[in-house]
């Protein structure tokens, strides 16, 4: 069984929904599909792997085969790195974050972050999203655990992109969000 809450699961489940939705509204530069595996898989990966359940954890896996390129490294985003450096306690009933003392001073101070859109909605603006640190590979597959992503509360609509792209807002660390997640930027707009 999935260490994931049901609220997070749920929360996260809606948002890749929408991706479908929205995925054919942006545009994007169509890409090459990615060679096929030597062992003649579909190419795709998967955080769960042969057999596995997801297990929610650290800061995902960008697929060397996907056509969307990496994060590139920027000195004025605060690095996933930071984010997902934390420990998780399990509680009864939801896992709850131990913050950093990094972590712990980034609370409601105005920071940037870059990533990757997950929508909530089918609207081409977004003013509430996900954004995570890999993109997604599957539609049904959560991209790392709730370390890995930061929903995103916009002051005007963020046009969603395949790109990454860079919001700036009031920072704030969640110890027990009711949707199981540990990271929202609130009055974000985004940012070059």
């Amino acid at each position: 069984m999935s260490s994931l809450p049901p609220r997070f699961h749920a929360l996260a489940c809606a948002a890749l929904a929408a991706v479908f939705s929205t995925a054919a509204m942006a545009a994007a530069p169509a890409a090459a599909p990615p060679p096929a595996p030597a062992d003649g898989g579909g190419g795709l990966s998967s955080p769960m792997g042969p057999g596995g359940l997801p297990a929610g954890q650290g800061a995902g896996y960008h697929s060397p085969q996907s056509p969307i390129k990496p994060l590139q490294p920027r000195s004025d985003v605060v690095p996933w790195s930071s984010l997902s450096n934390l420990t998780k306690k399990t509680l009864r009933d939801r896992i709850e974050p131990v913050f950093t003392s990094e972590q712990k001073a980034m609370h409601m101070t105005i920071r940037r972050v870059q990533g990757f859109m997950v929508p909530m909605d089918t609207k081409p603006g977004q003013k509430h999203f996900l954004l995570t640190s890999v993109p997604l590979t599957c539609a049904f597959c959560i991209p790392g655990g709730p370390e890995s992503m930061i929903e995103v509360k916009a002051r005007t609509p963020v046009r969603y992109s395949l790109e990454p792209v860079v919001v700036e807002g009031r920072f704030q660390t969640l110890q027990d969000d009711q949707y199981g997640l540990f990271y929202r930027l609130v009055e974000a707009r985004q940012v070059e």
